[in-house]
């Protein structure tokens, strides 16, 4: 009997490490790409943002040896029972029913376990909710089933983004029900804030690459941030189900340069924000007809209005006087 339990064992331990070598070796050999899912990848997808590498650090380092331990831990405990304390290998079972230590251990150490994870998940929400003063600022609109954009700060009106057609996203080489036809255009080292709401029902907006994910819900608005460390084109989609046309609905993000922007802001007839308005161009042509520079059309409204002259009368012909006019003298 001990023999078939040793071999169960081997067995057993065999399997596990095969499942491990396996895992890892898939880990190994996924490249993973930046800003979409990776075919066949198990990790978490990268980050260019702060809040995605906080975000991949506490899962990977704080929550997934935890729980790690206390799945071999649990494991090791219930095959020991299996194993000792079966009714063939102690057909007498023990007569105690408490153990003070022991149940202590059992209290305690959870406890300790869940202050720990507390620790580093409450600076991660708090850095997720600390948003630094935003440089650009975007609202996000859901709808069945698409997107609606818009820069209140830039002056650019809400523009809508629908999934790229199959044909057309294969023959660019894009991801197809990834890619957009509008994407969303943000600077790159900028702090970017994300204003969330819908219009019918309820969606989410979501780019894993930034770790973000925020609910939109009509007649809410909800906000979050992120500022990305590099340039590219980053994928996400909505992830609340909202319909049957639930997975047409793509973000997609592209973080170019500070000149590429303001040129990409400047072609939606954007300006930037706190830019003062160009003069008009009839006034000045105006201007310039009446002989005057365009400058001095302007009115300081702080100047005093300039005196009005009084008006003259009118000159009048001279009065006729009843003396009669000399006469030329007459020729001799």
């Amino acid at each position: 009997m001990k023999s078939s339990f040793q071999g169960l064992r081997t067995r057993a331990a065999g399997a596990l490490a095969g499942a491990a070598a396996a895992f890892w070796s898939a880990s190994a050999m996924a490249s993973d790409l930046v800003g979409q899912p990776t075919p066949g990848g198990i990790d978490l997808q990268p980050g260019v943002t702060s809040l995605r590498h906080d975000a991949i650090f506490f899962h990977n380092v704080i929550l997934l040896p935890i729980i790690t331990a206390i799945t071999i831990f649990v494991l090791i405990l219930l095959a020991w029972v299996m194993i000792k304390f079966n009714k063939r290998a102690n057909p007498v079972p023990a007569k105690f029913t408490h153990n003070t230590t022991l149940e202590v251990a059992w209290t305690l150490i959870p406890v300790l376990i869940l202050m720990v994870i507390a620790i580093f998940s409450f600076r991660l929400l708090f850095a997720y909710n600390d948003m630094p003063k935003p440089d650009v600022t975007v609202k996000a609109v859901g709808y069945q089933w698409y997107w609606g954009y818009e820069y209140p700060d830039h002056k650019i009106g809400e523009f809508v983004s629908n999934v790229l057609p199959e044909d057309q996203s294969k023959a660019e080489g894009r991801p197809f029900r990834l890619a957009a036809t509008e994407p969303l255009v943000v600077p790159v080292n900028k702090v970017v804030r994300v204003q969330v709401t819908a219009a019918d029902v309820i969606h989410a907006f979501a780019v894993p690459a930034f770790g973000i994910i925020t609910d939109a819900v009509p007649g809410r608005l909800n906000e979050t941030w992120f500022k990305a460390e590099k340039t590219g084109v980053y994928y996400g989609n909505c992830r609340e189900l909202c319909g049957v046309d639930h997975a047409f609905m793509p973000i997609e993000v592209r973080v170019v340069t500070q000149e590429e922007f303001d040129a990409w802001v400047a072609s939606k007839g954007g300006s930037k924000p706190g830019a003062a308005p160009a003069p008009s161009v009839t006034s000045a042509s105006a201007a310039a007809d009446a002989g005057q520079p365009a400058a001095a059309s302007a009115v300081n409204p702080a100047a005093p209005a300039p005196a009005t002259p009084e008006p003259k009368a009118p000159a009048s012909a001279p009065a006729a006087t009843s003396t009669p006019a000399p006469t030329a003298p007459a020729a001799k």
